[in-house]
């Protein structure tokens, strides 16, 4: 594959599913905002004149009867993509989702499957507050039955949703915003990632350094800065919470001894919490230090600004906890932590990068 152009995750994500409606005409959109100008913040914008108007379906404000609608459709053959444009959204067809998607091809004895995509969109920034900016993926991982994906990178999100809409079960993908505008190099052929495993981005001995979605790239800022000093880390990007494959963060932990978990969500029952259970159930002996996991506090999203820069994991508070961990001597850990301040003194508190262009 040829990857010598770099697009956006949002980008990569429409390619993905332009190219997987083009190749498939069973492949149906449904959403709330289908034919709004922004076209689900641009991932399916001009979908219809390319694949057809019949085949982007605008929905009423029902999200519960969205979901019921587009399962019925799954058992009639199509491979319906339902675009949430925010997580909490979703939350109003819980009941669809995990008492009837994801158990139908149980309760059916393995006689019917459920090929449905359900994207869920994290929002973060401007003010969106308790009910618009939830990460709930240690939820709907939960649930047995459904495929729950959270893709960091753009050559990954293009691969895995491609692979998700040809899934005969369902696939629930959980895209932040935040992350749709990282940029990187993407295939423009049409190309499958397997939904397995967590991706090795980043090589070394150190620690071992587990993230979810956004909190990837903020970890990828820390192993970078640290490199500057000698150290190396081992950094996964978990990329699929359920089915959850440890056994590469397993042989991590025996070589390392250390384990620090970033959540995109809370730190509370979270995905981190999970993989520091069971890495502590496997690899105990291993272990140097107990392991630290960093996920956001047990408390609503604030909407206030100043509120808002103490609520979320960043960079600096990841190379802090690391640092418990590795213990660099005091002029290089206020070196990098001096280095990775200055990369975002000028930034906006709700801006990730100044290529950042919203809305959110």
């Amino acid at each position: 594959m040829t990857s010598d152009r770099s697009i956006s995750l949002g980008e990569a994500i429409r390619e993905g599913l332009l190219q997987a409606s083009q190749r498939d005409s069973s492949v149906i959109h449904f959403a709330e905002g289908v034919d709004d100008p922004l076209a689900v913040f641009g991932t399916l914008k001009g979908f219809g004149d390319k694949i057809g108007h019949e085949r982007m379906i605008e929905m009423p404000i029902s999200e519960n009867a969205l979901t019921g609608v587009a399962i019925g459709v799954a058992l009639s053959g199509k491979r319906p993509v339902i675009s949430f444009q925010r997580v909490e959204f979703a939350m109003l067809a819980l009941e669809q989702i995990a008492n009837n998607a994801a158990k139908f091809h149980y309760v059916s004895n393995g006689q019917h499957n459920i090929p449905l995509v359900m994207r869920l969109i994290v929002g973060r920034g401007w003010g969106q507050g308790p009910e618009h900016s939830q990460s709930l993926e240690g939820m709907f991982a939960q649930f047995p039955g459904l495929k729950v994906i959270m893709p960091s990178l753009p050559e990954d999100a293009k691969g895995m949703i491609i692979a998700a809409v040809n899934d005969n079960n369902p696939v629930l993908v959980i895209e932040h915003r935040w992350n749709h505008y990282a940029v990187g190099n993407v295939p423009t052929e049409y190309y499958s990632k397997d939904i397995v495993g967590p991706k090795k981005i980043r090589n070394g001995d150190a620690v071992t350094l587990v993230a979810t979605s956004y909190m990837t790239l903020e970890c990828l800022r820390v192993a970078d800065a640290l490199s500057s000093v000698g150290v190396s880390v081992d950094l996964f990007d978990l990329r699929v919470l359920r089915p959850l494959d440890l056994e590469p963060i397993v042989q991590s932990v025996k070589k390392t001894g250390k384990l620090l978990t970033v959540d995109t969500g809370y730190r509370k029952y979270g995905i981190g919490a999970e993989i520091v259970s069971s890495i502590v159930e496997i690899c105990f002996n291993f272990l140097k230090l107990a392991p630290i996991r960093l996920g956001l506090p047990d408390h609503p999203t604030p909407s206030s600004a100043g509120l808002i820069k103490n609520y979320y994991i960043d960079s600096i508070k990841i190379l802090e906890s690391l640092n418990t961990l590795i213990k660099l001597d005091r002029s290089s850990f206020e070196g990098v932590k001096k280095n990775i301040f200055n990369e975002r003194k000028d930034i906006p508190i709700d801006v990730p990068d100044p290529f950042f262009k919203g809305p959110f």
